[in-house]
C-alpha cells in the first residue's frame, strides 16, 4: 500500500477529470485519479521549470 499523500488540483471541477499530485524533495508525481491509475513522474526541477514557463508571458 502506498504511503504517498495525493492532493487534488484546486482547479478541479466535479467529476473524474482531475489532476492529482504527490511531491517529494526530488520528484513530482502526477496522476489522473485518486487512487492513481496512471502516474507520470518528473524531477522537481523540471516540473518547476514547466510551471515557471506556464506563468510567464511566453507561456500564454
Amino acid at each position: 500500500m502506498s504511503t504517498r499523500r495525493w492532493r487534488k488540483s484546486s482547479y478541479c471541477q466535479e467529476g473524474e477529470a482531475c489532476v492529482h499530485i504527490s511531491a517529494t524533495s526530488t520528484a513530482i508525481r502526477l496522476a489522473d485519479a485518486d487512487p492513481p491509475r496512471a502516474v507520470v513522474t518528473v524531477r522537481a526541477e523540471a516540473f518547476n521549470a514547466l510551471i515557471d514557463l506556464l506563468k510567464s508571458p511566453a507561456g500564454h
